[in-house]
């Protein structure tokens, strides 16, 4: 297996479409009780900027979207359906709101299914993937084939961004271990 190596601000202060296709394959790793568990990251759909009618962002800086305005490698979660936390990692320079939304891991499918089963909430919000003791991203130089295709339910955004090939996923799931 190749050297493991803990994802820095290098890797997430990126264009989101660069950052994007390239967090499949990457573990996540998730403390909770004092114990690590590893997590294949599968699937994520990529969010640009104010200018993408589907990015929280579109609507201008807001409470809500303060943390997707720095620079990337920080957590932003949002509650939808008033039960399930969105897990998405910012990226970009700071003042360009991009953000990668985590929309499967290994066994886990489903945005709202990963965060329930991690117990990630709102004091995930703001936190730096880069120096948390919680939760982070590793590289272990896994190199799956990944596939794309149009985001899952931003039909509100209409044309050209539900078009957009931004969901990037990996077509099948082989172990890591």
């Amino acid at each position: 297996m190749s050297k493991t190596i803990r994802l820095d601000h290098s890797f997430f202060i990126r264009d989101v479409l660069d950052v994007a296709p390239e967090l499949p394959g990457k573990i996540l790793q998730f403390r909770s009780n004092n114990e690590v568990k590893s997590y294949l990251i599968t699937e994520v759909e990529a969010y640009r900027g104010e200018e993408d009618k589907a990015c929280h962002a579109s609507k201008g800086r807001t409470a809500r979207t303060e943390i997707m305005y720095h620079k990337g490698g920080h957590i932003y979660v949002y509650l939808i359906y008033g039960m399930y936390w969105m897990l998405n990692f910012v990226t970009a320079e700071e003042g360009n709101p991009q953000a990668v939304l985590i929309r499967g891991l290994e066994n886990l499918p489903g945005p709202g299914k990963l965060t329930k089963s991690l117990g990630i909430d709102k004091s995930f919000y703001g936190e730096d993937l880069v120096s948390s003791k919680r939760i982070w991203v590793e590289d272990h130089g896994n190199s799956p084939t990944i596939s794309t295709s149009a985001r899952i339910g931003i039909d509100y955004a209409g044309e050209p961004w539900v078009s957009k090939p931004w969901r990037f996923y990996i077509g099948k799931v082989e172990s890591f271990r």
